[in-house]
C-alpha cells in the first residue's frame, strides 16, 4: 500500500481537463496553475469558461499531490467579468432561465473555496464583477500595483449576488455595501487595505516570485493538515466561544496529535529532519 506522507506526489492532475478555454500546468512540487484563456475577451465570465473552470476544479479536488493552486488569466487580465454577448443573451431569459445560469456560477465558486490545497489568485489588469468576485474565493490573493477591481453591477441595475458571499467574507459587510453600492473602481493598494488582496507587487515579475515563494512554501507543510486548517476556519468562525466550541477544537488538534500526519512532524522536528512531506 502507498504511504501518501512518504510519498505524497502519488498522482498529478489529470491534464486532459486543459481545455481551449482553461490550461492546467502542474509541477512535479505540487504546483498546479489554473489559467483562464479567453484574452481576446479579457477572460470574461460565459457559460464555457464557467464549466472548464468547474471541471478543474472538480480534477483537481480528486488529485493527490496538489500543494498549492494558483488562479490567473492569460493576456494580462485577469477577468473583466460576464462576458458582454452573454449578459445580452440574459435579457431575453425567463427568471428561472437566469437562475439556473448563475448557479452554475455559484457552484463553480464553491467548488474553488472547497479545493484542500491552498488556492492563490494571481491578479493583473482587471478584476470586475465574477472576476472579482473569484479572486475572493481564493484563500488568497496577490495583485500587481496596477490591477484594477470593481463591482460595478449596479451600473447595470444587478446586484453582485452569486460573489457576494466570498466578498463580504474577505472585506467585511460594511465595506462590501459601499463597493456593492457605488461601483467604485479601486486600485490594488485599496484592495489590499480591505483584505481582497492579500498582498500587493509591483509587476508582473514581482507576480511571478510572490507566487514561487508561496509554492516553495508550501512544500513544508503537510496536504492534511493544510485542509484541515482550512476547514477548522469553516467551522469556527463566527462561533460563540462556548463549551461545544471548545470541545470541537480540542478534538480537532488531539485528532491530529495522533494522526500521521502529526506523528511524522512532531517526530521529525524532534530528531531535527525534514518530515517526510518536505523531501
Amino acid at each position: 500500500m502507498t504511504n501518501e506522507i512518504a510519498h505524497p506526489l502519488v498522482e498529478f492532475p489529470d491534464v486532459s481537463a486543459t481545455t481551449e478555454l482553461v490550461h492546467i500546468s502542474a509541477t512535479q512540487s505540487g504546483s498546479v496553475t489554473v489559467t483562464m484563456n479567453r484574452p481576446a475577451k479579457k477572460n470574461a465570465f460565459e457559460e464555457g469558461l464557467i464549466s472548464a473552470l468547474s471541471e478543474a476544479f472538480d480534477t483537481l479536488a480528486g488529485a493527490e499531490g496538489v500543494r498549492v493552486v494558483f488562479v490567473r488569466g492569460a493576456g494580462g487580465t485577469f477577468s473583466a467579468g460576464a462576458d458582454l454577448d452573454w449578459m445580452r443573451a440574459a435579457i431575453d431569459r425567463t427568471e428561472a432561465d437566469n437562475r439556473a445560469d448563475a448557479m452554475e456560477l455559484a457552484k463553480m465558486l464553491k467548488k474553488l473555496r472547497d479545493l484542500p490545497a491552498l488556492t492563490v489568485a494571481l491578479v493583473e489588469g482587471a478584476a470586475f464583477g465574477g472576476g472579482a468576485g473569484l479572486a475572493a474565493a481564493c484563500d488568497m490573493a496577490i495583485a500587481t500595483a496596477d490591477a484594477r477591481f470593481s463591482f460595478s453591477e449596479v451600473k447595470l441595475g444587478l446586484v453582485p449576488a452569486t460573489i457576494s458571499p466570498y466578498v463580504i467574507e474577505a472585506v467585511g459587510p460594511r465595506t462590501a455595501r459601499a463597493l456593492f453600492a457605488t461601483a467604485q473602481v479601486f486600485d490594488a493598494a485599496y484592495a489590499e487595505k480591505i483584505g481582497l488582496v492579500t498582498q500587493t507587487v509591483a509587476d508582473v515579475a514581482g507576480l511571478r516570485a510572490a507566487a514561487h515563494a508561496v509554492a516553495a512554501g508550501m512544500v513544508a507543510c503537510a496536504p492534511g493538515a493544510v485542509e484541515a486548517s482550512k476547514r477548522l476556519v469553516d467551522d469556527v468562525a463566527g462561533r460563540l466561544i462556548d463549551r461545544d466550541l471548545m470541545e470541537l477544537t480540542a478534538h480537532r488538534i488531539a485528532a491530529a496529535r495522533v494522526g500521521d500526519e502529526g506523528q511524522e512532524g512532531v517526530r521529525a522536528f524532534l530528531e531535527r529532519r525534514k518530515p517526510l512531506w518536505a523531501e
